[in-house]
């Protein structure tokens, strides 16, 4: 790991004026706290790639580099060793997009696709918009931990369930599971022939003590029943420039999603695949450094929270950039998203948007600068302090 930081990771960088949803929905008042995007420049290697190639000044149609799919199935065996040939990889512009076709190539007209809530919101669409039924459990918050209830998991399953949809690290609960855990939730789906769709984009995020293990990696077994999302975007920061990948090593599987997508979604586009590139190539440093600087945000947070805001209680996430706050008890009238929106002027993505069981809670992305993060919850406290 490289010990000698080579970003400033303190310095604000004026968002404004740059079309960024995040800093524009809000207005100008408002720190905005609430989208998963970091509000740090991407790594170095990836900004000269760029440029190298928008100096070129010809964007037509553009192919997946060969070179890209060797280097993503080599980073996929180092990291978890887990064997991935290059056809086995399906390049879509988004992990939504993903979500969304799994939806439409598993099963057929209102199947259930099973998911465990509070979760990203778009699980609770895509199923929808590929005319399925959504079908949730709930996670149990446990000391301070959210698990799995496997006896509902496997209650919830009925004989028209044909897909799970796996959030892991989970967003907004910050989990990263354990084998055991991941073991058990496939082996429940392998028995009741339930494909696993695992969302596991937020993967290359994950503090000490901690471990990815990606659910298609389990077994060869496993990896027949199971489809892969993963993207660069939230490990570097580059979720504008559109590039994420399918892993299916079924061959029947693949074919079902790259036949859904027909006609409907779009190539990668020729910036993506040369950030993506750049970033898997030479980014590793400058993730090291975000990671420890995501850290000590995490820490900060968590005992700002427990030594101002003791009303609300947090998980201290084992992944991702997001805290997942519950407000249930901290005497906030109506909707805490708009109560910190309104008289804190802190932007949170509302926890009622994540499902079940997100009810009373707000997610706060804590992916930014200190000084910015330090501000919203000196505002926060402030809003709850003065409301009492």
């Amino acid at each position: 790991m490289n010990l000698t930081p080579t970003y400033n990771l303190n310095q604000p960088i004026d968002r404004h004026n740059t079309d960024s949803s995040k800093w524009r929905r809000y207005g100008d008042d408002v720190l905005p706290l609430w989208v998963a995007d970091m509000d740090f420049i991407s790594p170095r290697p990836v900004v000269e790639a760029l440029h190298r190639r928008v100096e070129h000044g010809v964007f037509g149609y553009g192919d997946t580099p060969a070179a890209l799919r060797l280097l993503i199935c080599e980073r996929l065996e180092r990291l978890y060793g887990w064997k991935v040939s290059p056809p086995e990889l399906f390049f879509l512009p988004g992990l939504v997009s993903g979500l969304n076709l799994v939806c439409r190539a598993v099963g057929i007209l209102g199947d259930g696709v099973l998911m465990q809530t509070p979760v990203y919101p778009p699980f609770l669409t895509a199923p929808i918009n590929g005319g399925r039924t959504v079908i949730t459990t709930l996670l149990q918050e446990r000391n301070g931990r959210y698990e799995v209830d496997f006896d509902a998991f496997e209650q919830a399953i009925t004989p028209n369930t044909s897909l799970f949809l796996l959030c892991n690290p989970h967003n907004p609960v910050g989990r990263v599971y354990e084998r055991w855990e991941l073991e058990r939730m496939a082996e429940i789906c392998l028995r009741h022939d339930v494909l696993i769709c695992a969302d596991e984009i937020h993967c290359d995020l994950i503090y000490n003590g901690h471990r990815h293990i990606p659910m298609a990696s389990l077994s060869p077994e496993v990896a027949g029943r199971c489809i892969t999302l993963m993207s660069p975007s939230k490990t570097f920061n580059l979720a504008g420039l559109g590039c994420a990948f399918a892993v299916a090593q079924n061959p029947e599987i693949m074919k079902r999603v790259q036949s859904a997508a027909a006609g409907i979604v779009p190539h990668v586009n020729v910036l993506g695949y040369v950030a993506a590139l750049a970033a898997y190539r030479e980014g590793q440093s400058w993730l090291d450094e975000v990671l420890a600087y995501l850290t000590a945000n995490r820490d900060y947070l968590v005992d700002f929270i427990q030594e101002h805001l003791s009303a609300i209680a947090t998980t201290k996430p084992e992944g991702t950039y997001l805290a997942w706050l519950d407000c249930r008890n901290a005497g906030i009238p109506g909707n805490p998203f708009r109560f910190f929106l309104d008289q804190a002027k802190v932007a949170l993505d509302d926890g009622a948007r994540f499902g079940p069981g997100g009810e009373g809670f707000v997610r706060l992305n804590f992916g930014c600068p200190r000084a910015t993060l330090a501000q919203a919850l000196a505002r926060m406290r402030e809003a709850v302090e003065h409301d009492r």
